[in-house]
């Protein structure tokens, strides 16, 4: 297992234009891209916070990944990224910075929080859990997109996703979200899922410090509302909260409601 390489994207602005902002680094959900799953938050968030999203391995504007990692490895490897932003001047060290993470990037942002401590000054952890899925279900999908493509995860994942009667009334906004699914590398996928089958911090929670938000979408099958309060309950400063009318991506599917939450927590975390 290696660390692997991850590409970040400024989702609202450039270096120059961000001064006196703090940072908020933005995860992704396994399948989805940076762009298309934290775009329509933009407007919510943007006056109050430098957007940078980062891509899995091989989705969206990723870099594919030429071996497996753990969960371990992606958080530090999200470590690697903001200490490079910060050399580059696209991130401001002096200031706050901040994490929010959609179900593998929730995941993430947990294992951030267990071996950075203080990293970041609030995590909000989004439809997530401390343990998601089962390891046989992790792997059998791993070998089945490895031979078989990402676009066998296409039906299924429109299912999971969203909330009943979003795809109708928001076909632009799912259509951009499967499209980057069927269009990922399925080995850099089936990496992601073996570092899945490997996560499970339901131990380990009480040993969180950082201030944690766990938000869950009130139509998720994946990460129901219970995992979130299971998380909130675990750490040892944690709050849980519901959105009402999502699924498994609230950022896209609720933008409106998912950014009120982040900025009440954020703003109110030590440090903000």
């Amino acid at each position: 297992m290696t660390e692997p390489q991850l590409t970040a994207t400024a989702l609202n602005v450039s270096a120059d234009d961000a001064a006196g902002k703090p940072t908020l680094v933005l995860g992704p959900s396994l399948g989805t891209g940076a762009a298309a799953l934290w775009g329509p938050i933009v407007p919510y968030l943007g006056d109050d916070f430098r957007l940078v999203a980062w891509d899995l391995p091989g989705h969206g504007a990723g870099v594919p990944s030429s071996a497996e990692f753990s969960m371990a490895e992606l958080a530090s490897a999200v470590v690697s990224l903001v200490r490079g932003l910060e050399s580059e001047g696209r991130v401001d060290p002096a200031l706050p910075a901040f994490y929010a993470g959609v179900s593998v990037g929730g995941a993430a942002g947990l294992q951030l929080g267990l071996d950075y401590p203080g990293l970041f000054s609030g995590l909000a952890i989004i439809c997530s859990a401390a343990k998601i899925g089962t390891p046989e279900g992790w792997t059998d999908r791993a070998e089945l997109v490895a031979k078989a493509g990402t676009p066998t995860m296409v039906a299924g994942s429109a299912e999971r996703w969203f909330a009943p009667g979003f795809i109708e009334k928001n076909p632009v906004v799912t259509t951009e979200l499967l499209h980057t699914l069927q269009d990922a590398d399925r080995f850099s996928y089936a990496h992601a899922c073996r570092a899945l089958a490997g996560f499970d911090l339901r131990g380990e929670l009480g040993r969180i410090t950082d201030p944690v938000l766990a938000i869950a979408g009130a139509h998720d099958a994946v990460c129901p509302p219970a995992d979130a309060e299971a998380v909130a309950a675990g750490v040892a400063r944690g709050r849980s909260a519901v959105v009402p009318s999502a699924a498994h991506l609230a950022p896209a599917e609720d933008p409106e409601a998912t950014a009120r939450l982040l900025l009440e927590f954020f703003t109110g975390t030590d440090g903000a």
